[in-house]
This record gives C-alpha cells, sequence and structure tokens, in this order.
C-alpha cells in the first residue's frame, strides 16, 4: 500500500520535466531559438499578441480557412479580425488578398500553412509585414534551400516568422491530445517571449502527460511520415482518371504528408454517401475552420475558401492504416462518382 501511495504522490501531471524535454526536442529538430510549451494553440496566440505589443485598432489578417479559434482569440482579445479568401489550388491565402487587406488596416498576418502545404514564403516576406506562422499540420516540413541547392536542406516551416504557433491538438501533424509549443526563430524576438515565458502562471503551461505524448510522436515523425508518403503516393495515382483533385504541393518534396485532402467536383454528401457504402469515412477537411463558424457573413467575400468548405473532403491517411484498408480507399478513390 505505501508503494502505491508514494507512486501517486511521486507522479508528476503539470508542467515539469517532460515539458522542458519537449521544447528542447523542438528547438533542436527545427533550430529556433527559443520555446514555450502551453495548454492550446489558442493561448499561444494570446501569447504572440502579447510579445508584439500589437495596438488594439490594428488589423490581424487571417485566412479564411484558418481554425475557428484564431477568430476567436482575436475578437476576445479586441482586435480587428481581418478574413482574406485563400487560392483554390492550394486552399492558402494569396499576397494578393494580403495586400489589399494591408491597404484597408492590416497589421499583422497569420499564416496558416493548412493541409501540410507550404506557401510561397518569400512573397509574403516582401510585403514587409509582421508574419505568425501556423505550423500545426505542416510541421517539420522543410522549404527549398535558399541557394538554390537541391543537395541542401532548407529552413524547416515556422522559421521565417516572427513567432510560431506549432499546435499539438488531436488533429495535428503531431499531437500531444491538447496543447501547442510557440517559438521565436530569432534572439531578438526569443529574448521578448522568454520575459513572458518567465512569468506565465503553471495553469498556461502544458502538462507533462501531455508533453511526453508530443515528444514520443516527434521521435517517431520520420517513419511515420514516410509511411504518410507511401499512401499519399497511392491515393494521388488512384485519382488521376477521376474528376476530383488534391492541392497544388509547391514544394512536394519538403511538404508534410497531412491527411488526404480531396476537392470534389461534385457535392460533398454524395460522395460522403458513397464512401459510407463501401465502409470508409471521410469529413469535411475544413468543418472547424473560421468560414464554417461564420459562413453566412464571409461566403459573399471568401467566395474560394467557402467552395473548398463545401468540396473539400479528408479521406483517412495515418501511419497505423492497416494494408486491407489502404486498399479500400484506394479503390474507393479509383471509383468515386
Amino acid at each position: 500500500m505505501e508503494a502505491v501511495l508514494t507512486c501517486m504522490v511521486d507522479e508528476h501531471l503539470g508542467p515539469g520535466e517532460s515539458a522542458l524535454r519537449l521544447m528542447q526536442s523542438v528547438k533542436e529538430t527545427i533550430g529556433c531559438d527559443g520555446c514555450i510549451a502551453l495548454r492550446s494553440p489558442s493561448l499561444a496566440l494570446e501569447y504572440v499578441l502579447k510579445a508584439l505589443e500589437l495596438p488594439v485598432d490594428g488589423g490581424v489578417m487571417l485566412s479564411a480557412l484558418a481554425p475557428a479559434w484564431q477568430l476567436l482569440t482575436v475578437e476576445k482579445l479586441g482586435y480587428k479580425p481581418m478574413v482574406l479568401d485563400v487560392a483554390e489550388e492550394t486552399g492558402l491565402v494569396t499576397v494578393e488578398a494580403a495586400e489589399k487587406a494591408m491597404k484597408e488596416g492590416g497589421r499583422l498576418l497569420v499564416l496558416t500553412e493548412s493541409m501540410g502545404v507550404l506557401p510561397d514564403i518569400k512573397a509574403f516576406l516582401s510585403l514587409g509585414i509582421p508574419i505568425i506562422e501556423d505550423i500545426s499540420q505542416s510541421a517539420l516540413a522543410r522549404y527549398p534551400s535558399e541557394d538554390g541547392d537541391a543537395q541542401k536542406p532548407g529552413k524547416r516551416a515556422g522559421m521565417y516568422g516572427l513567432y510560431t504557433i506549432f499546435g499539438m491538438e488531436d488533429r495535428d501533424i503531431i499531437t500531444a491530445g491538447g496543447g501547442a509549443v510557440l517559438f521565436a526563430p530569432g534572439r531578438r524576438e526569443w529574448i521578448i517571449l522568454k520575459r513572458l515565458a518567465d512569468a506565465a502562471p503553471s495553469t498556461d503551461l502544458m502538462p507533462d502527460m501531455n508533453a511526453a505524448l508530443a515528444q514520443v510522436e516527434l521521435k517517431e515523425y520520420e517513419r511515420n511520415e514516410a509511411v504518410r508518403r507511401e499512401l499519399f503516393a497511392l491515393y494521388s495515382r488512384a485519382i488521376l482518371s477521376g474528376r476530383h483533385k488534391t492541392y497544388v504541393r509547391a514544394s512536394d518534396d519538403g511538404s508534410t504528408v497531412y491527411s488526404f485532402p480531396l476537392v470534389l467536383n461534385a457535392g460533398f454528401k454524395d460522395v460522403k454517401a458513397y464512401a459510407q457504402k463501401k465502409g470508409i469515412e471521410v469529413r469535411q477537411a475544413y468543418e472547424n475552420s473560421v468560414i464554417a463558424l461564420r459562413q453566412e457573413t464571409l461566403a459573399p467575400n471568401c467566395i474560394c475558401a467557402n467552395s473548398l468548405l463545401l468540396r473539400c473532403a479528408l479521406f483517412p491517411l495515418y501511419p497505423r492504416l492497416g494494408k486491407k484498408d489502404a486498399e479500400r480507399i484506394v479503390k474507393v478513390l479509383s471509383s468515386l462518382p
């Protein structure tokens, strides 16, 4: 009985050693200057806005296909959200949309790299506006080398913004079961963030149980990614002769494989019903997005995003998917109506 009680007292459930190890792993893997592990991505965005000291009347530009928590957090803190449309070929915000919003008062861009697709980061940097990257679905992806050398690894996703939100929720590429790592690529930004991190209450920090899970996922990333790439290649071949397409991935060699988004040439309900008859569950890719939350008000100005909300489906793609299930999904993809 005494041993059991000792075990219960010693077990650390709150922030502690596992969170410290996770932060060290993120620093070593991505190359950032410093980071803090927090309980949620929305809390990470709050810390970013504190660190930047953005004026309340400054517009915060968000993708219409960004997760809804971004909009809700910006509104909660009293900032002005500016929701931007996306390109249908990538599902990402366009430089043109950001330029237009800047003329209308946009002062900060939260660049959401959804579905593992990397943006043309240099084009966005040329705008000269503060950029926050959300790499929750593109984490550990790599951009091409800046000098054009194909043999040299480029920077990781997240290393171009002033700060980067690395979400680790249940549907992110690396999951802690909940939480996020907020990191600063550069020294100057880390000094500012570190002051906030040092003063953070323990209730803001990621618990050790979650951090330990994320640490395992990070260690298994390369192996899991190899499996995801194999499945993605199989699925891509299956849709070649069909009417439905997946996204253009400009940096495919370095992009992270996040599920299998399929932009449908038919209604989502019909495809979902067909897949269900074959025992395959599909879901709307952007069911938890900003535009899904405010569709009625945003749809007129975010035409492409609204179209993708209605027509983009996610097919199961994860490392532990068995061979039989994978073959069944390939058959469904190759025969979709």
